[in-house]
């Protein structure tokens, strides 16, 4: 028996990077996987995303774990279309236990300025959002909710130096750290349902988000065009440990954890996988 066996997941930001790895990670441990992505670029956002056939090789990988995926092209912007996907998802599979909130985009110093600030608040919070809206009907008892922070939401916040220099990346943190707040909020009321509600934050993870020009600037501002070898000794700055970033497996790691009964009791939690990188940035507290 896998840790999740005969349980199915709903998953956004499925076609790739950290989605993807959670999809067949979860598939691996016995789970059915609805897998929705979006599939298309955005203007604001300067690296491509993912595309149709991301998500084709998603469900393929799945099927190879031996477990079902029911895929859907949908916008987490979209209620209704985000709605519809899901409940074709329940039909062909039966219910639903576990949600992964995962999709997520990166508009650093995306143009123009304040549509970058639009999207990421309406990918990464809204989004997160709609997709646990659109499930909480089908959950019950011992079902478990699971989104994407980031360390980005639990860095001290300080002085402004160049407030409105790059709306985009304002909002990734605003939004991943209002997500945090939304996922406890929700916790406390769910727990009295007996279903769990967490958040996990991981530091810089090894995907196309992470290696890509943009985040690469964000790290070597002193550069015009700086590469991945450019950049990359200066991603340790983000963690304790000595590494410059997870992989993806990590984060789906505990997702899975979260997913399973292992984790029947924990919830309201920000599971931070990071490195250390959050003692960086704070003293202890309880």
């Amino acid at each position: 028996m896998g840790r999740v066996e005969g349980k199915v997941a709903f998953i956004t930001g499925a076609a790739r990077g950290q989605g993807r790895s959670h999809a067949v990670r979860l598939a691996e441990e016995g789970a059915d996987i609805i897998a929705v992505d979006l599939c298309r670029d955005f203007e604001t956002v300067g690296y491509a995303l993912a595309a149709p056939d991301d998500l084709k090789e998603t469900a393929s990988l799945v099927e190879k774990a031996g477990r079902r995926a029911v895929t859907a092209v949908a916008d987490v912007r979209d209620p209704e279309a985000l709605r519809a996907a899901l409940e074709r998802g329940v039909s062909e599979l039966g219910h639903l236990d576990v949600v992964v909130a995962q999709a997520g985009i990166a508009p650093l110093k995306g143009k123009p300025p304040l549509q970058a600030w639009s999207d990421v608040i309406d990918i990464n919070l809204v989004g997160t959002i709609n997709a646990v809206q659109a499930a909480l009907p089908h959950l019950t008892e011992g079902a478990s909710v699971i989104a994407t922070g980031s360390t980005a939401a639990l860095m001290v916040q300080g002085m402004v130096q160049t407030p409105g220099a790059d709306p985009g990346g304002a909002g990734y943190a605003f939004a991943k750290r209002t997500l945090a707040a939304y996922m406890h909020e929700l916790a406390r009321n769910l727990a009295p349902l007996g279903i769990r509600a967490n958040v996990v934050h991981p530091t810089n993870c090894n995907t196309p988000m992470l290696q890509s020009e943009p985040m690469y600037r964000s790290f070597r501002p002193d550069l015009d065009h700086p590469t991945r070898a450019d950049a990359e000794p200066a991603f340790h700055v983000q963690q304790a440990m000595p590494i410059p970033f997870v992989e993806p497996k990590d984060i789906s790691d505990m997702v899975l954890f979260l997913a399973s009964e292992e984790s029947r009791y924990v919830t309201g939690m920000q599971m931070r996988v990071d490195g250390g990188g959050y003692l960086k940035w704070h003293d202890f507290h309880l």
